[in-house]
C-alpha cells in the first residue's frame, strides 16, 4: 500500500497472468495485452496519432525552436545538453517541427528512443518520426511515461527491423498498429503528477548529493591548509609553502613511505566467503581468508592507477593494487582522504595501460599533522561522507520505488483510489 495526501491508498492488484477469466477480480477483463480493468481500452497508434511531416524550411525564417535529441532516461532534451556541443547540421531546413505535447520516436527504437515533447517548439533529426495526438482523452504526460515501458517496447520490436550497427528502427505504418492500453482520461491525469511527484523528490535529493560533494571538496581544501579551524580563524594559522602547497607551520610535509610500508597485493585465493577482495576498481569479489588484516588503503595499481579504497575491515587487496602497513601511529581515514584530495596517477607509465610504480607512491609528498588534528579532520569529512550516503540511499530507494510505481500503474497492478481519481476528473486538483 501506497499512502497519498488525505489519508487514501494506491490498492495493490495481484498479478493475474496465471488466472481463468472465471478468477479474475472484480472490475477487470482480457483484453488483447493481458487482464486490464474494465474501463480501460486498448486502442492501436492510429487512433491516437498521426504523422506530422512539418519541416522547418516550411516555416521560412520563422522558427526560433531549439535543436533537440532524445535520450532514454531524460527523454527530449536540447541537443547541447546531450552532446556538450552543437552536432546539428548548419543548414536546418530539413529539420522536422516538434511542437509541446507531439510525441517523437527514433533508433534504436529498443531503447526506448521515444518521448513526447515539453518544450513550446523544436527541431530533430530528419531520421526522427513525429506523430500529433489527435485523440482528446490523451493526456500527453501520460503518455511520455506509457511509451517508453519495457511491455511497449516489446511490441515496437515485434515490427522493428535492422538497420546498421544492429539499431532498430520502427516504421510508421507498423508504429500505427502498435496497441496501447488507455485508462479514463481522469485516470491518466492522477497518475502523471504521482509519477512525478516522486520524479521532482529523486532530483531534489540528486542536488543535496552534488552540494554535499562540492562542500567537501571546498572543506578539503579548507582543511589541508589551514587544518581543523573554523573559516573566519584562518588568519590565525601561521603557514608555510612547501612542495605540496601551503600547510599550517606545525605540520611537515612527508614523504608517504615515513609513514607507510608499500605492500603489493596478490592474485585472490579461489575459496569464496564474506572477506572483500578489492582491486583498482574497488570490490569486485569475495573470499574466506583475509590478506590484510588491519585498516589499510588499497591503492590502484593497473587500470584506475592511483584509485584510493578504504579498508577498515580485514580485506584481500587483488594483484593490481598496492596496500599500506602503518610504520607508526596515524589515522587511516585521514590518509585516505588526504590521498583522495589530490590522488596519485598512472599517466607518467610508458604503457598503453596506466600503471603506477612503487618508487612513485613511496615517494608521493603527503602533509603531516600531529595526530589528534588527524582524527579531527577525518571526523569533519567522514560527517560529509555519511550525508552524502544517508542521501544516495535515498536516491536509490526513490528510484527503486519510482519504477516500481511506473510499471505497476501503467499496467493496471496498481490502482489510484476512486476518491484521487475523481478530483481530476471534476476538476478539484489544479496542476
Amino acid at each position: 500500500m501506497v499512502n497519498l495526501e488525505g489519508g487514501d491508498t494506491v490498492t495493490e492488484i495481484q498479478s493475474t497472468n496465471h488466472l481463468s477469466s472465471s478468477e479474475l477480480p472484480d472490475g477487470y477483463r482480457i483484453t488483447e495485452l493481458g487482464f486490464l480493468p474494465e474501463n480501460w481500452t486498448v486502442v492501436r497508434g492510429g487512433e491516437i496519432f498521426c504523422e506530422s511531416k512539418l519541416r522547418v524550411r516550411d516555416l521560412g525564417d520563422k522558427f526560433d525552436g531549439i535543436v533537440l535529441s532524445i535520450t532514454r532516461h531524460a527523454g527530449l532534451i536540447p541537443q547541447t545538453e546531450k552532446f556538450d556541443k552543437k552536432v546539428a547540421s548548419h543548414d536546418l531546413g530539413n529539420y522536422k517541427i516538434v511542437y509541446r505535447g507531439q510525441l517523437v520516436y527514433g533508433f534504436p527504437i529498443n531503447e526506448g528512443v521515444i518521448a513526447v515533447s515539453r518544450f513550446a517548439v523544436g527541431a530533430v533529426s530528419p531520421t526522427y518520426c513525429v506523430w500529433n495526438v489527435i485523440r482528446k482523452d490523451v493526456d500527453p504526460e501520460f503518455m511520455d511515461w506509457l511509451v517508453r515501458q519495457p511491455f511497449m517496447i516489446a511490441q515496437y520490436m515485434r515490427f522493428a527491423s535492422n538497420v546498421v550497427h544492429r539499431r532498430r528502427t520502427l516504421k510508421p505504418q507498423d508504429f500505427l498498429k502498435v496497441l496501447f492500453p488507455l485508462p479514463p482520461l481522469s485516470e491518466q491525469r492522477a497518475i502523471a503528477p504521482v509519477l512525478r511527484t516522486i520524479q521532482r523528490a529523486k532530483e531534489a535529493t540528486e542536488r543535496v548529493i552534488a552540494a554535499s560533494r562540492e562542500l567537501k571538496k571546498s572543506l578539503m581544501r579548507h582543511l589541508f591548509t589551514y587544518g581543523p579551524v573554523p573559516i573566519d580563524q584562518i588568519d590565525q594559522v601561521p603557514t608555510q609553502e612547501t612542495e605540496i602547497g601551503p600547510i599550517p607551520s606545525h605540520w611537515r610535509a612527508v614523504k608517504l613511505r615515513e609513514v607507510a610500508q608499500m605492500k603489493y597485493g596478490k592474485a585472490k585465493p579461489e575459496s569464496s566467503g564474506s572477506i572483500p577482495v578489492i582491486g583498482s576498481g574497488g570490490i569486485y569479489d569475495w573470499t574466506s581468508e583475509a590478506l590484510v588484516s588491519h585498516p589499510t588503503i588499497v591503492i590502484g595499481r593497473k587500470g584506475t592507477a592511483g584509485k584510493v579504497w578504504l579498508a577498515e575491515v580485514p580485506c584481500w587487496p587483488s594483484d593490481t593494487t598496492f596496500y599500506l602497513v602503518w610504520k607508526c601511529s596515524i589515522d587511516v581515514r585521514f590518509f585516505y582522504y588526504c590521498l583522495s584530495h589530490k590522488p596519485l596517477s598512472g599517466e607518467h607509465a610508458k604503457t598503453t595501460l596506466p600503471s603506477l610504480q612503487r618508487q612513485d607512491l613511496e615517494n608521493y609528498l603527503v602533509p603531516l599533522p600531529p595526530l589528534s588534528e588527524q582524527q579531527e579532520i577525518a571526523r569533519i569529512l567522514n560527517v560529509v561522507d555519511e550525508k552524502i550516503r544517508a542521501e544516495e540511499m535515498r536516491k536509490q530507494a526513490l528510484e527503486q520505488l519510482f519504477k516500481s510505481l511506473l510499471h505497476n500503474l501503467m499496467t493496471a497492478k496498481i490502482r489510484l483510489p476512486e476518491s484521487f481519481v475523481k478530483q481530476f476528473k471534476e476538476g478539484e486538483i489544479h496542476e
